[in-house]
């Protein structure tokens, strides 16, 4: 366990929310469900409005294809980038209004703190706090009883809850995040891609791409994009993955389950926690409780398919899912008000074969150019709620990596990276996935002690607590590479481990005295941190540590903010200098410290007083005890996706250099 890991410690975490959680109790969908913002109480027949369509340029830096999370999240990156000719291409005639993915982990409310809106999700969110295991009565097999009921552990590994809201409302707020930041970028609807041609490397745009457009006006037109790099996220059935040849290769359960969003009545008892039912003979049951304390999901465990048959030749309806529904649930009864949205789908994990045109084991033939993402490389079940937000986090990887080279900051050699950290990832993931997949179907017979006491907890609720860590997305772990170095100072932040996502921790601002997370301070803008923790020393003194490291960054010519920052940029625009004293926030004056913690930015120049930092010892969250940072301090560099890039003592300067030597191109030559 990582220090930190220990739910008390996490008390201020949870203050943190509490109050959000006591102001958010949004109830809606008395009246049926109603597609949109539910803070919208306009007619049920208003829809949101889908932007004018337009020709597409004929060149571009990036062209995502496909509106899912992991295009939307991609797209919502490379938008603040106003200098990055982006646009993301999509097949539907406009955003989705409901159904898809629900769960959302707390990693990717990082990611969405990140990006600018977390607030909002948390705000229409179904925060799941518990979680029930059911299973068929031993005197009654045709019944089902409560075998436990716990709170939900993957909750203390970020300092944000494990949430549910609708996948549509996800891309609502991307699309606005889109839509606001400084390139504008808004989806192109109604277009299909028909072709992909990849070019000569030498040349400045090698993808040429053929894209038919299906509005009414313009049905059948077809349009040519030159791209410097284009991005497949159009899932499972990725036109872009198959055009470059490339293979799923996985196995299939040969196992049926449908999926409901439901507004009912019933007298289970557990219908607004998360529960997982298995009963004797009927099958097996996942419910989870959706926003707006009304809609459920039910995923509905169906029979087993002969080999090499397919879904479609069954016929499944909905009724024939809420019937089944109701058998697994005995004693229980579910009287359906209305079906928002519903499907069946096959139990398979499948992974491809690359995640890009050129491989990393083939980089001596070229640097990558084509990516695919989410769903276009990996599939598998969505029973432990991980599809939307593992895609989403394959595009906080490669987005950060695609703004730097295009901008000139890192060599083409980067993009490798993407394919090389994210694979490992997806194999991992189905993995975990193949194991829970079996274990919800495994039909497990009591034993005498059951008979005798009662029922226990059974394999699939074991195996599910033990996985806790894994399904809130915090144990993603890169291995060593050009941006992530394990420089044999692990021991001087014990709880920051490089190739792992920053582990956020409470902290003062100095300037204002303001409680915040450090981590809310590492926003999805591109930038590289240098996160020093200082020693015990007076940092107003000359002589300390954490002046002397200021002092190199300013004025050494090795240092590498003075390297890698363009002329004219401002000194924090490529890598941001951030510092977390060992004293109190009201121990240090601030225009005592070094001039270079808060430099001047800007036109006008004005002093940016937002990057120093104190513990919050008056409320008992020392950030130096809870993430295991030494006394002695030390820097932290963290990646611009919030992973920890490497650990250095205070005075590394040399291999601080040497670090960003490795990954980054001169800008002051």
């Amino acid at each position: 366990m990582l220090l930190g890991d220990n739910p008390a410690t996490l008390l201020f975490d949870g203050l943190y929310l509490e109050h959000l959680r006591e102001s958010i109790a949004m109830q809606y969908y008395f009246n049926g469900f109603k597609p949109g913002d539910p803070t919208d109480f306009r007619e049920r027949g208003h829809r949101l409005v889908t932007p004018l369509l337009a020709d597409l340029p004929e060149a571009v830096d990036v062209l995502i294809v496909g509106c899912g999370p992991a295009g939307l999240v991609l797209a919502a990156q490379l938008a603040r980038f106003a200098d990055i000719r982006t646009r993301i291409v999509e097949r539907k005639s406009g955003p989705i209004m409901k159904g898809q993915a629900d769960g959302i982990s707390g990693r990717s409310i990082e990611i969405f703190q990140a990006l600018g809106f977390e607030e909002r999700v948390q705000k229409e969110a179904h925060f799941l706090e518990a979680i029930t295991f059911w299973r068929h009565d031993t005197e009654r097999p045709e019944n089902i009883v409560r075998v436990t009921k716990k709170i939900d552990g993957r909750n203390v590994f970020s300092q944000f809850h494990h949430v549910v809201l609708n996948q549509a409302r996800v891309h609502h707020f991307l699309l606005d995040a889109m839509r606001k930041a400084p390139a504008q970028l808004v989806p192109d609807y109604c277009r299909n891609l028909l072709d992909m041609q990849v070019g000569d490397s030498d040349d400045n745009y090698p993808v040429r791409v053929m894209i038919e457009r299906t509005d009414p006006d313009h049905e059948g037109q077809k349009e040519t994009v030159a791209a410097r790099y284009v991005v497949g996220c159009d899932g499972a059935r990725s036109t872009v993955r198959q055009l470059l040849n490339l293979e799923m290769r996985g196995d299939s359960a040969n196992k049926v389950w449908g999926v409901m969003d439901l507004l009912l009545v019933t007298d289970f008892p557990d219908i607004r926690n998360k529960s997982i039912i298995q009963s004797a003979n009927e099958g097996n049951v996942l419910i989870i409780p959706r926003e707006g304390g009304h809609l459920v999901r039910f995923y509905v465990e169906m029979d087993k398919l002969k080999e090499s048959e397919r879904v479609s030749s069954r016929n499944i309806t909905v009724d024939k899912l809420i019937a089944a529904a109701g058998r697994i649930l005995h004693p229980y009864t579910i009287d359906v008000k209305e079906v928002v949205w519903w499907s069946v789908y096959e139990i398979g994990q499948r992974l491809c074969d690359a995640f890009a045109n050129i491989s990393p084991e083939d980089a001596d033939s070229g640097q990558p150019n084509v990516f695919i993402v989410g769903d276009a490389c990996h599939t598998h079940s969505p029973k432990a709620g991980l599809g939307m937000n593992v895609s989403m986090h394959d595009s906080f990887n490669l987005g950060w990596k695609l703004a730097s080279v295009i901008r000139g900051h890192s060599s083409p050699e980067l993009l490798h990276t993407y394919a090389g950290e994210r694979r490992a990832i997806a194999e991992e993931l189905l993995a975990f996935d193949r194991e829970l997949a079996t274990m919800f179907s495994e039909q497990e017979v009591a034993g005498a002690k059951e008979r005798e006491n009662g029922p226990v907890a059974t394999k699939l609720q074991e195996y599910m607590v033990k996985a806790d860590a894994y399904v809130s997305g915090t144990l993603t772990h890169y291995a060593p590479s050009q941006i992530t170095v394990e420089s044999g100072h692990q021991h001087l932040a014990r709880g920051l481990e490089p190739g792992k996502r920053f582990y956020s921790s409470p902290v003062v601002r100095l300037s204002d005295a303001r409680p915040i997370h450090l981590g809310h301070a590492l926003e999805a803008d591109g930038r590289w941190r240098i996160i020093a923790f200082s020693n015990p020393e007076d940092p107003t003194d000359s002589l300390s540590a954490i002046w002397k490291l200021a002092d190199f960054l300013e004025k050494a010519s090795e240092s590498p903010i003075r390297k890698y920052t363009p002329a004219g940029g401002d000194v924090d625009s490529v890598i941001e200098f951030l510092v977390v004293f060992q004293q109190g926030s009201r121990d240090i004056n601030m225009q005592d410290v070094h001039a270079f913690m808060s430099p001047p930015k800007g036109a006008y120049r004005l002093r940016d007083y937002n990057k120093l930092f104190c513990p919050d010892l008056d409320n008992g969250d020392d950030i130096f005890d809870k993430r295991g940072i030494d006394r002695e301090g030390c820097i932290v560099i963290t990646r611009p996706d919030q992973h920890v890039a490497s650990v250095l003592p205070l005075d590394g300067y040399e291999t601080l250099a040497t670090f960003f030597d490795g990954t980054m191109i001169p800008q002051n030559k």
